[in-house]
């Protein structure tokens, strides 16, 4: 069942990549609790549109969270090193965390996988973006297969509470 407003995130195992730093392996917890957190979840890393749109407008618009005192996290279903060079490769700032699900137990647990096997790709994460404060999710949203809209850094900004 997919995580719904007013529950909490699950705390997990997860592989955390931070700019050019070592692979920091952590649980959740830390990374939600005590914070305002936008989590954005992709298909893969380097492929198409993950890659040419949705991690890049958060990227661009990455101060503008900073901004409202948001964090902002990227999830996929890669391990933490194709995730490293994909953060390389992106520019992704400082700050700015990619998490690696390799295994995609966050994204079970977050009941938000899809199965790819069809494009070859196996299990994989549906196309969403959150809002949480302290480990709460306040706003969830989830693409249509093959749609970009309301995940986007632009839609969350604009979603963000004032």
């Amino acid at each position: 069942m997919t995580i719904q407003i007013g529950q909490a995130l699950p705390d997990m195992p997860i592989a955390v990549i931070d700019g050019d730093t070592d692979i920091q392996r952590i649980t959740t917890a830390p990374l939600f609790t005590g914070r305002k957190v936008v989590l954005f979840g992709v298909p893969g890393a380097f492929t198409p549109t993950c890659s040419e749109r949705h991690l890049p407008g958060y990227v661009r618009h990455y101060e503008a969270f900073k901004a409202h005192g948001v964090d902002v996290y990227c999830l996929a279903v890669n391990d933490a090193y194709v995730m490293k060079a994909w953060a390389l490769s992106q520019h992704v700032p400082a700050g700015l965390k990619l998490l690696a699900d390799g295994n995609a137990a966050l994204t079970r647990a977050l009941g938000l996988e899809m199965d790819g096997s069809a494009y070859g790709m196996g299990m994989r994460s549906r196309r969403f973006s959150l809002y949480a404060q302290n480990g709460m999710v306040k706003s969830l949203h989830v693409e249509s297969p093959g749609e970009l809209r309301v995940t986007t850094a632009e839609a969350m900004l604009e979603t963000l509470p004032q």
